[in-house]
């Protein structure tokens, strides 16, 4: 499929954007104020992006751009749970490292994957990233506050609500992922997702910290 001269407006934009997502693994962990998060929107579908009931079978009739975005918009708000993951195990001694919880996830998502028609490994894949992204945040923030207490956070949310949250924006990643195959398996796929994840970055105002987990969570995003 050729590029359409809209998106080839787009790759000094793209390139931009990979190279910043490759470089944001070398980047600082921004400084949080004391019992702040990182916030990102939820993640509101372009026009003609896949809502909650859209079926995958749609993403033939949308611009590569449009089945993308919401993944990256949505792995950079599964991201920012990260802080309130890192703030509810913060003084409990429980580790970032959760095997139980991550098999959980993955057999989730899996299962959600075959309902919707979508390939369960390609969708583990993307899953894998998107834990590793929340361990990036939880560590960068873990350092943070053990270096300056003073910024660590003074409330503790509920992990199980937390965790509820992050089941409901895994359930919309998934959908997204089943709705975009074909952009997914494109060559083009790096060049449009990164133009996704710049623009996601820009508007949410992301910091090192969360620039750094959006690239990890969008890793395995193309390639089918």
């Amino acid at each position: 499929m050729q590029l359409s001269p809209s998106m080839r407006r787009l790759l000094p934009t793209a390139a931009s954007a990979v190279l910043l997502l490759a470089g944001a693994g070398g980047a600082r962990a921004a400084t949080v104020p004391p019992g702040a998060h990182a916030t990102v929107s939820h993640a509101a579908p372009a026009p003609g992006a896949p809502s909650a009931a859209s079926p995958a079978g749609g993403a033939a009739t949308r611009s590569p751009y449009r089945q993308l975005r919401p993944l990256a918009a949505l792995s950079a708000e599964r991201a920012a749970l990260g802080d309130l993951v890192a703030a509810a195990k913060w003084g409990t001694g429980g580790p970032i490292d959760d095997p139980a919880r991550e098999r959980e996830v993955l057999d989730a998502v899996a299962a959600q994957a075959r309902q919707l028609g979508a390939d369960p490994a390609a969708t583990r894949r993307i899953f894998r990233d998107q834990i590793e992204a929340s361990k990036v945040v939880q560590r960068g923030l873990y350092r943070l506050w053990t270096a300056d207490p003073a910024r660590a956070p003074r409330e503790r949310p509920d992990l199980a609500k937390v965790r509820a949250e992050i089941n409901r924006v895994n359930e919309a990643l998934v959908r997204a992922v089943a709705a975009s195959p074909g952009a997914r398996s494109a060559p083009y796929c790096p060049v449009v997702l990164g133009v996704a994840a710049e623009r996601v970055r820009s508007e949410e105002r992301l910091d090192a910290l969360h620039t750094r987990a959006l690239g990890r969570a969008v890793r395995s995003v193309c390639g089918g």
